[in-house]
């Protein structure tokens, strides 16, 4: 009664399909594996491939009691747990899914259970460590980057299954699957359980939808909102529209895509098209009373102009440099001539005296006065 992803699982890494950077010969988790070198490491990775095979690989290498949690159901009753269970002198790995979700508090506790030795901890996370994991517990870990599945690996994983595949339902796994291998075998078992076979027909009737990783608060979203930006930057507006189709197909906010058009508007294009912000207003404007789907022509239209518009950063590094002139220098006092004066004391003070609304001396401070910023 096993799903099939859990009955093929390899045991060894020789079995092990994928990862050659970390499991090929002389790599560092084979040779983890094949010295039985006790230490507590973190791996990184999108979903389905291979973390939890390679925990549950390394665990048995090193003759370890092997402990199981996922960090969205478990806590520091759980840790405490795993850490007083009597396993008769032997190691414990304990392998700690999604570690990601754990929060610093959490994390503090686990901390001196994995620096006493009395815990391997086998991290898995999809997002990157550095942003999730706390210095101190990840200072203790190594970690170990893996890729998405390779197409040439992917097919290779699917023939482990045993079941029989055509052409035509292979490449349609492998499109779909997006690297993920756990995602690949779980839906070639149920389109074999729905429909006796698996061809591309099937596969498709027993989904019924699209899948596209996109993790709207990790990495996936910065990396895609990055990409994305960076290629209206560069007038490249094939890339852009395919990132912006990225974004809408995995369920972005259309809502953040149009703000950070307007943001871009005068960013990046600025004086050489002040139109530009006008049509990324518009398209804001447009995506929040139509809505989706069909906010998203609102957003090509302005992805395509954005893109093609010519671009000038001058306004923008302007204001970058005049901040940084604030903050080094503070409140410098502001020419007598340009303040206000609102009281005869101030005019006798010598507020706004020989004001002129077209003048040649610089209105700037008295120590910045020869600075120019455009």
């Amino acid at each position: 009664m096993q799903p099939l992803a859990v009955r093929i699982r390899p045991k060894t890494l020789d079995e092990f399909i994928g990862q050659e950077h970390l499991v090929g010969v002389g790599k560092p988790l084979r040779v983890a594996v094949e010295t039985k070198h006790l230490f507590s490491f973190i791996l990184w990775g999108p979903p389905g491939v291979g973390k939890t095979t390679l925990a549950r690989i390394y665990a048995d290498a090193v003759d370890a009691e092997f402990y199981e949690l996922s960090a969205v159901a478990s806590g520091k009753k759980d840790i405490q747990t795993v850490a007083e269970t009597e396993v008769g002198g032997r190691r414990k790995v304990l392998f700690l899914d999604e570690i990601h979700r754990f929060n610093k508090a959490q994390q503090d506790f686990l901390l001196p259970f994995v620096e006493k030795g009395e815990i391997t901890l086998v991290g898995a996370t999809t997002e990157n460590p550095s942003f999730e994991v706390i210095p101190a517990l990840l200072s203790r870990c190594r970690v170990f980057t893996l890729k998405q599945i390779e197409d040439v690996d992917m097919r290779a994983i699917l023939q482990r299954t045993g079941v029989k595949l055509g052409i035509a339902a292979e490449d349609w796994i492998v499109s779909y699957a997006n690297g993920d291998a756990r995602s690949a075998i779980t839906i070639i078992e149920n389109a074999e359980k729905l429909y006796g076979a698996v061809t591309a027909e099937s596969l498709a009737e027993s989904l019924q939808e699209n899948k596209l990783r996109y993790d709207k608060k990790g990495e996936e979203h910065y990396d895609t909102i990055s990409a994305f930006i960076k290629s209206m930057r560069a007038g490249q507006a094939d890339a852009a529209m395919y990132y912006l189709a990225r974004m809408l197909e995995g369920g972005e906010d259309p809502v953040f895509v149009a703000r950070r058009m307007v943001i871009f508007a005068s960013e990046d294009i600025g004086l050489a098209q002040p139109t530009a912000l006008v049509v990324a207003n518009a398209v804001f404007d447009a995506v929040r009373s139509v809505g989706m789907p069909e906010a998203g022509i609102n957003l090509a239209h302005g992805v395509a102009y954005l893109s093609q518009s010519k671009k000038d950063r001058s306004a923008y590094d302007a204001l970058r440099a005049a901040q940084e002139d604030v903050k080094k220098y503070g409140n410098l006092p502001i020419p007598l001539k340009v303040r206000n004066a609102p009281s005869k004391l101030m005019k006798d003070e010598g507020y706004g005296k020989d004001y002129k609304m077209y003048d040649e001396e610089s209105y700037l401070p008295e120590k910045l006065k020869n600075k120019k910023y455009l």
